[in-house]
């Protein structure tokens, strides 16, 4: 059974709207007609635009849902939840990510924002040459904290993703789903209220998959906001929730 990690507190970088203490965060991810080009290489000395892999996204998603990011090898699933995290910016359109519009985001407010953003890979993304604690701690040395709090959040983490016996293990020596607990503890040791994984089961057998998902499931019932891009259509039915689907760069489905 899945345990709790701790629940997360409210950071000052996200947008609520309303007086007093009841504000209401109205959308934790907005995009309107969005499209998103890539450079080609250079051409007598100059990048060209190449073609558009997102054309005219729009979707809002609710603080607090979770939703399945569906669609085929080169729909523009990496690309669109790129956007999502703040790795990218659209080439046009409008990305509201936490409340911010990223149009008149200052550049020294992203870290910030970024560090309220959880990102799981299908690669996981490990530092090899460090241990699994280590690993988990990056985002909160990186945040200044204190290594005493440090000790005791990572400790708590890998307590809940099973891996606390293997605190001091290089991610070679962990079988692939334990490298991917391992990476979604520490996507979450900052407590994100955003938690974007792009095929975190890929590499995984059925019974690790579920395991994965079980944790990442275990955080949107915490209120964190979840979105999941899978072709593991058996897991999308055996967990059946909103989805976004994505075909050839144009969202084609969405509820």
């Amino acid at each position: 059974m899945v345990g709790a990690p701790p629940r997360r507190k409210r950071n000052a970088c996200e947008s609520w709207r309303g007086g007093g203490g009841g504000g209401i965060l109205l959308a934790m991810i907005r995009f309107a007609d969005v499209g998103l080009r890539y450079a080609t290489p250079a051409v007598a000395g100059q990048p060209g635009p190449g073609p558009e892999v997102l054309r005219d996204i729009t979707f809002v998603l609710d603080p607090g849902s979770f939703h399945w990011l569906l669609g085929p090898s080169g729909a523009g699933k990496s690309s669109l939840l790129a956007l999502m995290h703040l790795a990218i910016r659209p080439t046009r359109g409008e990305v509201e990510v936490l409340g911010q519009p990223l149009a008149t985001a200052r550049r020294e407010a992203l870290p910030a924002l970024r560090r309220r953003i959880g990102v799981v890979y299908q690669d996981y993304r490990l530092l090899p040459h460090v241990p699994v604690f280590d690993n988990v701690a990056l985002p909160l040395r990186i945040a200044g904290r204190a290594e005493a709090q440090i000790r005791a959040d990572v400790t708590e983490m890998l307590r809940w993703v099973g891996l606390e016996a293997k605190a001091d293990t290089l991610p070679a020596a962990l079988s692939g789903g334990e490298q991917q607990r391992a990476a979604i503890a520490r996507a979450v040791v900052m407590r994100p209220a955003l938690l974007v994984a792009d095929e975190p089961t890929g590499n995984l057998d059925l019974a690790q998959a579920r395991r994965v998902l079980a944790l990442l499931r275990e955080m949107h019932r915490l209120g964190t906001t979840v979105v999941v891009a899978t072709h593991a259509e058996a897991l999308v039915e055996e967990y059946p929730a909103p989805s976004l689907r994505l075909q050839e760069g144009v969202l084609v489905g969405h509820g």
